[in-house]
């Protein structure tokens, strides 16, 4: 789908999107409009499906994490309890999932009051819910959403045997 030389490209916005067409183009060794031919393309393509800016949550006083393992009671593919939670702000991620639970929220709050806030008062007055279980995240060890790419895999190889 992706070739080494968008691989490469990819690899540059995703650790910051913000790298002139110039500077990627000196990286990768293109003219700064074959680069920027590419990019479009990959836009295009909806490969790259947006640029955003990464904002320290404990500067917005949102420090607690938190995920969300849901039960619903919603009929097999019925779609209510998904779109409920969905619509929640301090819900970052939803994950329909296999298994004992139906769903896994990924959740953003400012302390353990403000959890059993959200708990109770947001997702207790979803009526097909009917159970949760949360887990309160201590310490963030690694958090991205930068995905791994061959060349990044590759490098990572030739590190390791270099």
């Amino acid at each position: 789908m992706i070739d080494s030389l968008d691989a490469e490209i990819l690899s540059i916005l995703q650790e910051n999107c913000r790298t002139s067409n110039a500077e990627i183009a000196r990286q990768v060794g293109l003219a700064p409009s074959a680069v920027f031919e590419r990019i479009r393309k990959l836009e295009e393509k909806e490969i790259i499906r947006g640029y955003r800016a990464e904002i320290d949550p404990a500067a917005l006083d949102l420090g607690q994490l938190a995920f969300i393992f849901i039960r619903s009671n919603d009929r097999p593919g019925g779609d209510q309890t998904a779109q409920k939670l969905a619509g929640i702000p301090e819900i970052l991620e939803l994950h329909h999932v296999a298994g004992e639970d139906c769903f896994l929220a990924k959740v953003r709050v400012r302390d353990a009051e403000a959890l059993g806030r959200l708990l109770r008062e947001r997702l207790g007055r979803i009526s097909t819910l009917s159970s949760t279980r949360t887990t309160m995240v201590l310490e963030v060890v690694k958090e991205t959403a930068a995905l791994p790419l061959k060349s990044d895999q590759e490098r990572a190889g030739a590190a390791a045997h270099g």
